[in-house]
């Protein structure tokens, strides 16, 4: 489950390239501030001020702490070249870093830029960066994008070495699905390379740039599923081999020796996966080659997800079992506390057992002792009946005696649970962007015909964690009260829907979730959800937190996809 979480979105090139793929060293040199993504050109280049020979306009003239639409605070020039340049830069409304590239509104590319950022930011796909804004204002066009700290680039990655087979396999996987998902819409990527494709801390593969890149290059294909194909193809090829499948070097690693063509990977380098090997190779196969067994040329994202498909699935390494030290007895276990330790090479004997009793007193002694238990048994048994006896009678006795008190303590009836009342309530954002901050008081205003409402979630039901843990209320009951229970009405039935009562400390996100205290949860398919609370605990604020949602169709808010809305809600105590 994923949505979209906070990530940096940086593009940069010297000029307009002849290739996508093969003429790797036209690259981007943007990215994340503490990992900057590496120009494959030369330094003059990547220090480029803006101005060239080419009559482009220059970037206009911006500095550290300039804001733009008194909103976005720019930080730290990543990128500045070819008419245009690249910021890290904070989102001062909901503090969060960002990314923005700038360029002048009569840019030749500044139209182009604006339509492809805004096709992008329509896709709304997880696995892609994604678009934030796009706007022209004051002579300036810019685009602001997600910035993702925790990410590192394949680039990097490859520099330490070839990928592990199933790291290899995963990225491929992902990467070609989401280009795949882009295609169906009718957006490409045209620059997909190893500085595009970014790994998180969670191990999951997102991409950088769609359209966007491109369009701030002028770049353009006559076919663009056959060219970000390839793109996959040679990135593959890279992470299995930590070699460039093109003759010149590019992003940090040597090229293919010259003169020899394009060689499979389980060539250049020993113990390569054959499977991932051949995937390359067809992947590859419109620049000239063919895969060692002849199979059919994959020429689109789409053909290249269902090659993946017939593959045997690479499962994951085994994790490394580490043997536990040997277990050391202290000297109080050994039974010799209080004793004198042996001395070091001196075996002790150990002493013999008491020999049982063998002799005729022995003997009669046993027999004694078991007579006496007999007796005592028997003579224990007809006590306890007798017992058991006379307490009957008096039950009796009783039955027939007593009267049925109305005022009797033990015939008091439970309470009535009685709705408790919510004085306010806000948004809990653990992670990414806020669902509806506008509309969590459509949840208690006793109108079901109105409702707060998530967005259009691409995975489900459960949620992904790595991308958007959950989202949910905290409601304030304007003082301690006992909540007993909670009756919420839901708009999206099917699929399931998990809910959670969590109590915590005040209305805002700084609380973690797992300081709060479960009060109870419930998983329905429902258009209700009632969560009962085990233990009642007296608490101001209630957080109600969905981890899974349904699957529902679009509507005029959102997309089909994973979604869930509140219509109404009751606490009790």
């Amino acid at each position: 489950m994923a949505e979209r979480s906070t990530a940096a979105v940086d593009v940069a090139d010297n000029s307009g390239e002849q290739s996508l793929t093969a003429q790797a060293d036209q690259s981007t040199a943007d990215g994340v501030a503490k990992n900057r993504e590496r120009d494959t050109d030369s330094d003059e280049a990547q220090e480029n001020t803006g101005t060239d020979n080419s009559g482009k306009p220059s970037p206009p003239e911006l500095h550290s702490g300039h804001k733009l639409a008194r909103r976005y605070r720019l930080e730290e020039c990543v990128t500045r070249l070819d008419g245009f340049s690249s910021w890290r830069a904070v989102d001062e409304k909901l503090r969060r870093a960002v990314g923005v590239h700038i360029l002048p509104a009569d840019h030749s590319r500044a139209r182009s830029v604006l339509a492809a950022a805004r096709s992008s930011a329509l896709l709304g796909d997880p696995r892609f960066v994604q678009v934030l804004d796009a706007v022209e204002e004051n002579d300036v066009v810019y685009v602001v994008h997600e910035w993702l700290p925790d990410a590192t680039e394949l680039t990097t990655l490859l520099a330490a070495g070839p990928l592990e087979v199933y790291d290899a396999y995963q990225m491929v996987s992902q990467v070609s699905a989401a280009m795949a998902a882009a295609h169906r819409e009718g957006l490409a990527h045209l620059r997909l390379n190893p500085n595009a494709v970014l790994r998180t801390s969670t191990g999951q593969w997102r991409i950088r740039g769609l359209a966007v890149n491109a369009a701030l290059r002028g770049v353009s294909s006559d076919t663009p599923q056959r060219t970000d194909t390839e793109s996959i193809g040679a990135l593959l090829y890279a992470a299995l081999t930590q070699r460039w499948p093109y003759e010149s070097d590019a992003y940090g690693m040597s090229g293919l020796p010259k003169d020899i063509g394009l060689i499979p990977p389980d060539q250049v380098r020993a113990g390569v996966h054959r499977g991932l090997s051949e995937l390359a190779m067809r992947a590859l196969a419109n620049d000239g080659a063919t895969a060692s067994r002849h199979e059919s040329p994959c020429t689109t994202p789409e053909e290249l997800v269902k090659a993946i498909g017939e593959m045997p699935r690479i499962r994951p390494p085994e994790p490394a079992f580490t043997t536990p030290p040997e277990y050391q007895r202290t000297t109080y276990q050994q039974g010799t506390y209080g004793r004198p330790a042996p001395h070091p090479g001196v075996t002790q004997a150990v002493p013999a057992p008491p020999p049982p009793l063998q002799s005729r007193t022995g003997k009669a002694l046993k027999w004694a002792v078991s007579a006496l238990l007999i007796a005592a048994l028997g003579l224990g048994s007809w006590q306890l009946a007798d017992a058991l006896m006379e307490q009957g009678g008096k039950a009796e006795d009783t039955n027939r005696t007593q009267t049925t008190d109305g005022n009797d303590k033990s015939s008091k009836k439970t309470e009535a649970p009685k709705p408790l009342a919510i004085q306010g309530a806000q948004e809990y954002v653990a992670q990414g962007d806020a669902q509806a901050p506008e509309d969590v008081a459509k949840t208690y205003d006793g109108d079901s015909s109105t409702y707060w409402r998530t967005k259009s979630f691409v995975d489900g039901p459960d949620m992904n964690p790595a991308f958007k843990p959950g989202v949910g209320i905290v409601y304030d009951l304007g003082s301690e009260q006992t909540v007993k229970s909670s009756t919420i009405g839901l708009r999206y039935t099917g699929d399931h829907t998990t809910v959670t009562l969590y109590a915590t400390e005040s209305t805002g996100s700084s609380t973690p979730i797992d300081s709060m205290k479960k009060l109870g949860t419930v998983t329905t398919t429902g258009d209700q959800a009632a969560v009962k609370v085990g233990k009642p605990v007296k608490t101001r604020y209630v957080l109600v937190w969905f981890t899974a949602l349904p699957s529902a169709p679009g509507d005029a808010y959102s997309s089909a996809g994973y979604k869930q809305a509140i219509t109404d809600l009751e606490f009790t105590g």
